[in-house]
């Protein structure tokens, strides 16, 4: 029995990972979770998993939570993350958080001695090398749940690391990939949200439209993997069904297939290396289908692609200033503040005004990304 804690349970991966926990009642137990402001979620979560422990997003929240269930320990804020991670009752972290927040608790959680079911992309595009290095020091699991790096993850099992040449990482190509660039100038927030394959958070939508979530995909995966840049690729891919490829040193390419339903990576990341069944799952029917196709990106298309591999190669604060940029650009976007080309204008702003440190201590990572949402955010304040 895994005993899960898992952050983030009111978002698109807690509730597949909920689902998950639900079919599978013999091998997995909710122990705790983490919700931000969606307090209905509370209500929903505990009255199917009486849990005894409870993050929220605020401590009024907290406040008014603790009346209604006194039988239950709440907690709130980045704190109250950092308490519920650190329970010994857990076994397993499931970090379905979206953003910079998710890496205190995850080094947390390692430090803690538990297991970690990663899919906030922040832990490791900006602290990859602290977390790497954390989880070698107290000996504790971390297994994808990206699609395209559990995809990787699957095809790596029975595989040499010597033996692999290549990783390539799949695209959809985002919301907007039929247009040109002159064609991007006036889209809208709802045309960015209206992703042709995957149902996924608002956040991440976009970053797939700009294609910024592949790049922080090609960091992650450098870490996940232990590869270098050079050996990584990216591939656009329409359809969604290969999910990302490994090749081999005989020119091999191995794939891993399926449906975009995130269930299956998110089962095998607790499961692996056993594979359960994937309860109401979808078998992909090629047949059906006909035709796969791919094409290389498009660097002056996708820009913050290019711009993300060139900051994962300096390593340093460069990412952390990437991801705290992107984070408040993208924000500004979906509240309709600034247009869809101006996230990008933003983040290569940051990038040349915010002093790049090569050696950063994870403290200056911080102070990075608190200086880079404060610089970001001065200039929206300006009327970008």
């Amino acid at each position: 029995m895994k005993r899960i804690i898992l952050l983030g349970a009111s978002g698109s991966i807690g509730t597949q990972t909920l689902d998950v926990i639900e079919h599978h009642p013999d091998q997995y137990e909710l122990i705790a979770f983490s919700v931000g402001k969606r307090i209905n979620e509370v209500h929903r979560i505990l009255a199917k998993w009486p849990v005894k422990y409870v993050c929220v997003g605020s401590y009024e929240d907290q406040k008014l939570l603790e009346k209604e269930y006194p039988q239950v320990h709440f907690m709130s804020g980045d704190e109250g993350l950092l308490e519920l991670v650190s329970l010994d009752e857990g076994d397993w972290v499931v970090n379905a958080l979206v953003g910079f927040v998710g890496l205190k608790p995850t080094l947390c959680a390692i430090e803690h001695h538990k297991n970690i079911a990663l899919a906030n992309k922040e832990t490791l595009v900006v602290g990859g090398k602290f977390v790497s290095s954390a989880i070698k020091k107290y000996q504790v699991r971390l297994t994808p749940i990206d699609s395209e790096h559990s995809a990787i993850f699957q095809c790596l099992q029975g595989v040499r690391r010597s033996d692999v040449a290549k990783l390539i990482i799949t695209a959809s190509g985002g919301s907007f990939r039929d247009k040109n660039r002159d064609e991007l100038e006036n889209v809208t927030v709802k045309e960015a949200l209206s992703h042709p394959n995957w149902q996924m958070g608002a956040k991440i939508t976009i970053d797939s439209a700009t294609l910024m979530n592949k790049g922080f995909e090609v960091i992650e995966a450098h870490y996940l993997f232990d590869m270098d840049y050079d050996q990584i690729d990216v591939l656009v891919h329409r359809e969604s069904i290969i999910h990302s490829l490994i090749q081999t040193r005989d020119t091999a390419l191995l794939a891993q297939m399926g449906t975009a339903d995130m269930r299956l990576p998110i089962q095998y990341a607790l499961s692996c290396p056993d594979r359960d069944e994937l309860i109401n799952g979808e078998v992909c029917d090629l047949s059906a289908i006909g035709c796969l196709h791919f094409e290389k990106p498009d660097f002056e298309r996708f820009p913050l692609l290019k711009v993300a591999y060139e900051c994962g190669r300096k390593e340093g604060n460069a990412c952390a200033i990437l991801n705290a940029s992107n984070e408040v650009a993208v924000q500004a976007f979906l509240e309709e503040k600034i247009a869809f080309l101006d996230i990008e204008k933003l983040i290569m702003k940051a990038l040349k005004h915010i002093e790049y440190k090569k050696d950063a201590s994870l403290e200056e990572i911080f102070e990075a990304d608190t200086a880079t949402r404060n610089y970001v955010n001065d200039i929206l304040k300006g009327g970008f």
